[in-house]
């Protein structure tokens, strides 16, 4: 029932009531209770997914694949039972499906690599990852993760670790326009289906519901965006599936200011996100100047508001280390040398003279009392400063250079300056100085005037998905065809209003496609130094035309060449890649330079990690006889804050790495207890017992600690009953 339909009843109630009527008003209450009010819609229409991957098992419901060279029909819709597995051979017989399309066909001998596994509503499902790859360019910064894998069942996964956690989820779902571009039980919904908008919103449905489990309810924010076709039914749905919201808002934003013909209609020029409010939570202030002014007016920001958290105003500094492929030592010699800097006051004392190529400085003594920091990257490679020891010197004078932060893990200090457009800024005042620190550096504040809430209209040219999305994505990954992505600076600035204020945020997307939701958090943790993180969920289908043509080569979806070309393996690990590294898929230095918010070289790439992982599905017997620890190990990760390492394989006794502990053996439980107790950097430990008894015990030994309870045979623990979440 929608918010309107209950307010609409409690006031029959209340009229009843307050008359002296009470049969009335429990007659009104379930007259109420027995009707749908509000958006109606079959919202438990089946829906089917296939489980690519799974091996074929005894008791496993299936569909028979067509043969090679052939499209999909009407009779690989079926269900089939498996009733034998033997020999590469599975014998089937017709499944009774309790939804619809009964099979009434004659058993049958199949060959197991021409069927599919096939979840049904009814059946459970044991989830676990397998890593497939990883990116690292960010020390121990958390990783952003890429699941390649059917969104509910990841969504159903997620929430072992993040339940209750995740700060923002922005989603650019399937508009559902009938062209089809989205599938519904394995087959592309187009204009003429009957129950489009029924299957689009149960589909929706589901998965907003297993999105509910995950946000925080005291403070985060969900974003849908959308075009005309199913805005106004999501609304709606919203509404629905969200009663707790303390706002929902819309935006509009100009993708194509020229439009799109659309036949004999107005020309589509705009798009939606809809802003899901929960908690405390509210728009962020926003820097007018580096989105521009042409996204429309802005509330200006309270000046006197300066004790609010979302009022901090803080000046960017740049890394004086230069990034990207081109700041190699080879590169500029010139730029290859000492920064001496005193430890115990953290200031830079002396520059020292550059070092010719052919001269080793892990050679060159040190000074007495002092430090000496070179240009090496984390990965170890040599490098160079961004500019000179005169310039710097200059900086250093004017107190615009500084001595950053110390990494302990890595014994490492970031060294920062004022980049010339921000000391023109300072000298123009749109940059306040208000006073010097110990070190000589200046204090600085961003003016109020730049600082702003949006408008409910965005117009600029940033968010061309022209000119900032498909051309965009072909900067990144060549002529690799993605449709109709987003573009990253629309998707930058949806996410900046929210967690711009949360260096530390956890942002979920689960309909990635390209990848741009990654590529934006990873932009603003380098404009402000964040340690944001994103999980991306996509599927690694074809687009519709690219699986005719694999179709007639006699190729299905699960062999490696369909595979080599699905979304994820062909558009989002190399543009999620290419984004940190720098680098096309080919090797070359990526071309052109980041604008609007943040302009530095695209070849620079980023300060960061990632890892890429495909959804798995274990056979339900092997579970019960107790399954390899590698299918849930990177599940623990995740929970423990995607950091570090990851524990991949039992060990005797217990096992522990950088941010979470593991107890696979009882009889080490007090050795276990002291280890974590003394290691501060463990946030989360896991005892592996049936025992409920033993697991307390753990729990109250380690206060302050997430002490999570798993089951022997591991992967209990991460059962999926899909009926659940529809309820």
């Amino acid at each position: 029932m929608s918010q309107t339909a209950q307010a609409v009843v409690q006031n029959l109630v209340d009229r009843a009531v307050k008359l002296g009527d009470r049969q009335l008003a429990a007659d009104i209450r379930a007259f109420a209770a027995q009707r749908q009010f509000g958006l109606v819609f079959e919202h438990n229409r089946p829906e089917r997914l296939r489980l690519y991957g799974k091996p074929i098992m005894k008791g496993d419901v299936v569909q028979v694949l067509p043969e090679r060279g052939k499209k999909e029909d009407s009779n690989s819709q079926l269900l089939w039972f498996v009733n034998t597995v033997r020999g590469g051979v599975a014998d089937l017989k017709p499944y009774q499906s309790p939804s619809y399309d009964e099979n009434e066909c004659e058993p049958r001998s199949v060959a197991v690599d021409d069927v599919v596994p096939v979840a049904e509503y009814d059946q459970p499902i044991y989830a676990g990852l397998k890593e497939t790859g990883r990116v690292e360019r960010g020390g121990d910064k958390p990783y952003q993760v890429v699941i390649n894998g059917e969104n509910y069942h990841a969504l159903e996964t997620l929430a072992f670790a993040y339940a209750g956690k995740v700060d923002c989820i922005y989603i650019d779902p399937p508009y559902n326009t009938g062209a089809r571009d989205w599938k519904y039980n394995n087959d592309y919904v187009d204009g003429s289906d009957a129950y489009r908008h029924s299957k689009w919103l149960a589909f929706m449905e589901r998965r907003l519901k297993l999105a509910k489990q995950l946000l925080n309810p005291n403070d985060s924010v969900l974003i849908v965006t959308i075009d005309e076709k199913e805005y106004a039914r999501l609304e709606l749905l919203l509404e629905s599936v969200f009663p707790n919201a303390t706002g929902i808002q819309t935006v509009s934003i100009t993708i194509n200011k020229n439009g799109v013909a659309r036949g004999n209609q107005f020309k589509r020029a705009d798009e939606y996100a809809v802003f899901c409010f929960f908690g405390t939570a509210a728009p962020c202030q926003v820097d007018r100047r580096l989105y521009s002014v042409e996204f429309g007016e802005l509330e200006e920001k309270v000046a006197d508001d300066a004790s609010s958290s979302r009022s901090q105003r803080k000046v960017r500094w740049e890394w004086l280390l230069r990034g990207g492929p081109n700041a190699a030592r080879t590169a500029r010699p010139n730029l290859f040398y000492p920064i001496y800097i005193d430890e115990e006051t953290a200031t830079i004392k002396e520059l020292g003279a550059s070092l010719p190529l052919e001269q080793d400085w892990t050679k060159i003594p040190t000074k007495t009392g002092l430090r000496a920091v070179w240009p090496i990257r984390t990965d170890g490679r040599e490098a160079t400063w961004r500019i000179s020891q005169n310039a710097l010197q200059a900086k250093l004078d004017r107190g615009c250079a500084k001595v950053g932060e110390y990494n302990k893990k890595s014994d490492r200090y970031s060294l920062l300056y004022l980049g010339d457009s921000q000391e023109e800024r300072l000298k123009n005042g749109e940059i306040k100085l208000i006073g010097k620190a110990e070190d000589g550096s200046l204090l600085l504040e961003e003016q109020g005037e730049r600082s702003a809430i949006p408008t409910t209209v965005w117009s600029g040219t940033q968010f061309s998905a022209g000119e900032y999305g498909s051309r965009y994505i072909k900067k990144f990954i060549g002529d690799r065809r993605f449709t109709f992505p987003k573009s990253l600076y629309a998707t930058e600035l949806s996410i900046a209003s929210v967690v711009a204020d949360k260096p530390d945020a956890l942002i979920v997307d689960f309909f990635s496609g390209s990848g741009t939701t990654a590529h934006a958090v990873m932009r603003l943790n380098h404009q402000d130094g964040g340690r944001r993180r994103s999980i991306s969920v996509t599927n690694n289908e074809v687009s519709e035309d690219e699986s005719k043509k694999l179709t007639k080569r006699g190729l299905r979806q699960g062999d490696p060449e369909w595979e080599a070309l699905g979304i994820c393996q062909y558009v989002t690990k190399p543009r999620v890649t290419a984004a940190i590294t720098g680098k096309t898929p080919e090797g070359d230095p990526i071309k052109g330079d980041y604008k609007f918010t943040d302009e530095f070289p695209m070849a620079d790439g980023f300060e960061e990690n990632a890892v890429f992982f495909d959804l798995t599905y274990a056979d339900p017997d092997a579970v019960e006889l107790g399954v390899a620890f590698e299918e849930i190990a990177p599940l623990l990760w995740l929970r423990a804050g995607s950091r570090g390492s990851i524990i991949k394989h039992e060990q005797p006794g217990f096992a522990m790495v950088d941010a979470y502990a593991v107890l696979f053996d009882f009889a080490s439980v007090g050795a276990f207890i002291d280890a974590v107790k003394q290691n501060a950097s463990i946030g989360c430990a896991y005892v592996i017992t049936d025992d409920t008894a033993r697991y307390a015990s753990v729990k109250a030994q380690l206060p302050g600690v997430d002490v999570v309870r798993l089951y022997e045979n591991y992967l209990q623990s991460f059962k999926i009953a899909a009926e659940d979440a529809v309820r």
